[in-house]
């Protein structure tokens, strides 16, 4: 029985939880539908806002586009209206040119017309006056050429030699002051140096101690050193003879240190040679060092300054070259500074200008291309290389060029300085006058000063003045081109004409 109670209880019980449940669910749908309407409600409303705002928005776009293509429309009928009035313009302004090329076509040719009409009437004089006169065109031009030449050759000549004589006042006198001032600042007195290469011996026997058993020891001599030595009737000398003065003086030496110590044979040979090899790099650099010192010179590399000393055992025509590069270098220094140029530069190159002569007996090649080669090397600058390239060319590169070229040559021309043997000093006469001799018109040549001065005498029936002033420049060309000479070569000219008439 309360088991069925129990049964019913639940089952009324749980048919109204069920329908409690439903009736929540109920409610709840109800609410839920009735907030999604109000959301529904809601969003129409702000549709329609949204719209209206769009509507809004697009009207004006509308509104000002359309202002927008107005504005346009206004600027483009503009630009047509003023690209219409420049068309009309142009084609205006192309008639008008069209008309002028037409005037000017027929103003073209009726000047062709005329021309043919004055180049007509011109035959026409043309050939009476060759008819009246006898001569042609030419003819009569080779006639008046040849009267303006004669009559512009004197006047020319004369104005030449007027120029010529003023200006060369000018710069004579100029250059006077400016070489004066240098050479008395300097007042370098040595005269020309003569390299001796005589050794003195004790007595006659030791020339055969020196030549030694079957000439033994003078051939290991000879082999070792490279240089020739004569052994003659001289009493208590002998004479070593050979190209490079350097090996003269380290046989030289060597045999000093044979006959000092008397004991001679090739084994001793051999390190008194090197012994004097050795004491002459030591002699050598010292000579360099010294050089730069006196000169005040600095930032040398040490193997140019041995290169620099081996000038000390060089001559040239009998002066030493390593005091004439020392001497250029002071004129060039001093030069400079009354110029106004870089002394110390200028001291450098006077130095270096020569340096090409220390290597010239081992090098191919003349001394300034061996210089220049010599100072790249030691990356030298440009304004070096230069003088030591072009100080024997008649137009040296920049100032410091001219400077050195002007020094080495007060340095090798001034009296003492150099000295030519008798047969060189004679043949250099001869081949000056037979140089000058070879031109045409000439009568006599002579060489004099020593062969600085170079007198001709033309003949002047053959020969004009300004013809005399040409052939002067070609002989000088011709000299500097075939002969090699210390200084500079003086070329005169002299035309003289003289009428001798008797008045009864």
């Amino acid at each position: 029985m309360n088991y069925f109670i129990g049964l019913i209880a639940l089952a009324i019980g749980g048919s109204f939880g069920y329908w409690l449940r439903r009736q929540v669910a109920i409610n709840k749908a109800t609410s839920a539908e009735n907030k999604a309407e109000k959301i529904i409600d809601e969003a129409k409303v702000k549709e329609k806002e949204i719209l209206l705002k769009a509507q809004d928005k697009a009207l004006k776009l509308i509104d000002e586009a359309k202002q927008e293509n107005d504005s346009h429309r206004k600027e483009i009928t503009a630009w047509q209206n003023r690209l219409e009035k420049r068309e009309t313009a142009f084609s205006q302004k192309i008639m008008e040119l069209q008309d002028k090329q037409q005037q000017l076509y027929d103003k073209i040719n009726q000047v062709e017309t005329t021309k043919e009409e004055i180049n007509q009437i011109k035959s026409e004089q043309t050939a009476k006056l060759e008819e009246i006169a006898g001569l042609n065109i030419e003819q009569a031009k080779e006639l008046l050429l040849e009267k303006i030449k004669t009559e512009a050759s004197d006047s020319l000549m004369s104005r030449l030699d007027k120029l010529n004589n003023e200006n060369s006042e000018q710069i004579e006198e100029k250059s006077r002051e400016l070489m004066a001032a240098a050479m008395q600042r300097l007042a370098s007195t040595f005269t020309a140096e003569v390299t001796t290469t005589v050794v003195d011996l004790p007595n006659d026997e030791m020339k055969g101690r020196i030549i030694g058993r079957e000439g033994r020891n003078i051939k290991t001599i000879e082999q070792l050193t490279g240089v020739e030595i004569i052994v003659d009737d001289t009493p208590n000398a002998i004479t070593i003879s050979g190209f490079s003065g350097i090996r003269r003086q380290i046989a030289k030496r060597a045999l000093d240190y044979l006959i000092k110590d008397g004991r001679i044979h090739p084994t001793k040979i051999e390190d008194a040679i090197e012994h004097a090899k050795q004491d002459l790099a030591l002699d050598i650099k010292k000579a360099g060092e010294d050089a730069l010192y006196e000169l005040g010179i600095t930032g040398f590399d040490s193997k140019l300054i041995q290169i620099i000393g081996r000038l000390k055992y060089r001559t040239s025509y009998g002066q030493n070259a390593l005091r004439h590069s020392v001497e250029v270098a002071h004129l060039s220094g001093l030069l400079a500074e009354e110029l106004g140029a870089d002394a110390t530069l200028a001291k450098k190159a006077g130095l270096l200008h020569d340096i090409g002569k220390a290597v010239d007996h081992e090098v191919k090649g003349t001394h300034p291309q061996i210089g220049g080669n010599i100072a790249r090397k030691f990356s030298l600058s440009q304004e070096i290389i230069d003088p030591i390239e072009t100080h024997h060319d008649d137009h040296p590169k920049g100032l410091i060029s001219v400077i050195v070229k002007v020094a080495d040559a007060i340095s090798s021309s001034r009296p003492g300085a150099r000295n030519d043997s008798l047969d060189q000093y004679i043949q250099r006469l001869e081949e000056l006058e037979k140089i000058a001799n070879s031109f045409d018109g000439v009568d006599k040549t002579y060489a004099i000063q020593a062969g600085r001065e170079v007198r001709v005498f033309v003949r002047p029936e053959e020969i004009t003045d300004l013809d005399a002033h040409e052939l002067s420049v070609k002989i000088a060309k011709q000299i500097e081109q075939e002969l090699k000479y210390p200084g500079e070569i003086k070329i005169n000219v002299i035309r003289e004409l003289r009428i001798i008439e008797y008045a009864r």
